[in-house]
């Protein structure tokens, strides 16, 4: 079973980085977009597998409203692209509402 989440990547001077509003505390780095989007899938698997093993919901994927001045008030990102990632979910996985 796989869900689509809404991930957020941003480029800095030197990386990118990518969150995602629906799994908080899950972000990745990577030196370019498509490093940072493999990676961010295996860290959002790799959460998600854990969350389940831990007896936890797995988190309701949701339309959002970003808001970047709440993660970058000073503009300082040089680009962001906002995107709904794949992912696939743990067998054993109970379903947030």
């Amino acid at each position: 079973m796989t869900r689509n989440y809404l991930v957020v990547f941003e480029q800095s001077s030197t990386n990118w980085s990518a969150f995602s509003p629906d799994v908080e505390g899950c972000g990745s780095l990577g030196d370019t977009l498509e490093d940072t989007r493999d990676n961010m899938r295996e860290a959002m698997e790799l959460y998600l597998r854990e969350t389940a093993a831990a007896g936890e919901p797995i988190p309701a994927a949701h339309p959002a409203i970003v808001n970047f001045d709440e993660f970058d008030p000073k503009r300082e990102a040089k680009q962001y692209v906002v995107e709904w990632l794949m992912i696939s979910l743990p067998e054993s996985a109970t379903q947030a509402a």
